[in-house]
């Protein structure tokens, strides 16, 4: 009997609307970029329509996070192509990248405006840092559920202060990380 990884897909009436739907609304509201939707996402694609379980998020979110390009619209692609291949991805991106383009669109076409204004500068200084604890809990989180312990608690400090303090690209940190977790994987399995 086969085991399947990922839950099954939704039957649900149009699933790319929805499903566009849903990451048009993430996207929207979404301040401080891919981590910060992190949150909304697990809400929306876990907990209330079920598309995915928590441990498939996690192993979405490595994959995600490894590849190149927008984590926000990584994992857009991921769950839209689980859920309905190329059809269910293009519905999911475009639904993540087009709040930001069209945001994105109107300020540049009233930057020169508000550039100076007072107002919108200390609404922004205000904004960084719940962006970043927006940031800081979905990290948490994931540190949570890849089960860190005394023994694996050293990799992500030495890999964030590699990045912080040394400048080490994060590519190398990630390229390190799949190799060793490649070898402990073999010695592991022959040890």
């Amino acid at each position: 009997m086969k085991s399947e990884k990922f839950a099954a897909a939704p039957k649900v009436s149009n699933i790319y609307f929805e499903s566009f739907k849903t990451f048009f609304k993430i996207g929207i509201f979404t301040l401080g970029g891919g981590y910060a939707m992190i949150p909304l996402i697990e809400e929306e694609v876990v907990n209330r329509k079920q598309w995915v379980r928590k441990e498939e998020m996690l192993d979405l979110i490595a994959i995600a996070q490894s590849c190149p390009g927008v984590f926000a619209i990584n994992i857009a692609i991921f769950i839209g192509y689980k859920l309905r291949k190329v059809r269910g991805a293009l519905a999911t991106t475009l639904g993540t990248a087009l709040p930001s383009f069209l945001i994105i669109l109107l300020i540049a076409m009233f930057f020169k405006q508000f550039e100076d204004n007072a107002v919108v500068a200390a609404m922004f200084r205000g904004i960084r840092p719940a962006v970043v604890a927006l940031i800081a809990v979905p990290t948490f989180n994931l540190g949570k559920r890849a089960e860190l312990n005394k023994f694996t608690i050293w990799i992500p400090i030495v890999s964030a202060l590699a990045i912080w303090a040394l400048g080490v690209s994060p590519i190398w940190i990630i390229i390190v990380a799949g190799i060793g977790g490649y070898i402990y994987g073999k010695l592991r399995v022959h040890g």
